[in-house]
């Protein structure tokens, strides 16, 4: 059980993406392939988000690897997706697909993205989400547990506790995904802005990507708060 729910929490533990619906600029059902200016903002861009989210994370988190490696997932029928997670040796990574690349409409989008996807790390989102799926996963064994009585020790018993467990993990590890993301919005229009780039203009992304609205569980909160949290973040500048 605990393998299997360990597994289940490292899974989750990267999903910290921005996730497109595909109805950009790319317009394509077919395989993506970017355009030479599409790459060339994006490497732009990179190079000058990259040096202000290793400062900043310096500053704020110093406890952790603060040396940004940026990368591009170059299947070209991967879907829209940029998130961040870790290597093994706990080196922050920012992983863009490259249809989502093709979705961006500003150099101020890509920043804004780019800058949110940083903020997580800064921020250590993942290991709060490892935390509260590990509090899920354990009430939920313990239920399963109650659950079974004096049969507990059962196959069908421990079938029952190993599922609520996982359910657990799962649970626990969205509680606080809607405030993590809000926070890395905030966090990441300053990093866009400290850039040279426009937060407030880079907001449009979230006009045109998928509104999770607040349906139970989603792991991202409606893009209208999610603009409202850029716009916060940008007036106290």
């Amino acid at each position: 059980m605990f393998r299997l729910t360990l597994l289940l929490i490292l899974l989750l533990s990267g999903c910290s993406g921005v996730v497109s619906t595909g109805d950009g600029r790319s317009g394509q059902s077919g395989p993506i392939v970017l355009s030479h200016s599409q790459m060339a903002d994006f490497e732009e861009v990179a190079s000058r988000v990259e040096p202000v989210s290793e400062a900043m994370c310096s500053r704020i988190s110093p406890n952790l690897d603060c040396d940004f490696l940026i990368l591009v997932d170059d299947r070209p029928n991967a879907p829209a997706n940029a998130f961040h997670t870790v290597d093994r040796t706990g080196r922050p990574l920012i992983i863009f697909t490259q249809p989502m690349i093709a979705e961006f409409q500003s150099r101020d989008e890509i920043a804004l993205v780019m800058g949110h996807e940083a903020a997580h790390h800064i921020a250590q989102h993942i290991p709060e989400t490892q935390r509260s799926a590990n509090v899920g996963a354990l009430l939920g064994g313990l239920v399963g547990i109650f659950l079974g009585g004096d049969s507990a020790a059962t196959a069908g018993a421990s079938e029952t506790s190993e599922n609520l467990a996982r359910l657990g993990a799962y649970v626990g590890s969205r509680i606080y995904s809607k405030d993590n993301e809000l926070e890395a919005d905030r966090l990441g229009a300053l990093i866009c802005e400290n850039a040279g780039y426009d937060a407030i203009h880079g907001s449009q992304i979230f006009t045109r990507i998928d509104d999770p609205e607040n349906r139970f569980l989603a792991t991202h909160p409606p893009n209208a708060a999610r603009i409202d949290a850029i716009h916060d973040a940008v007036a106290v500048l």
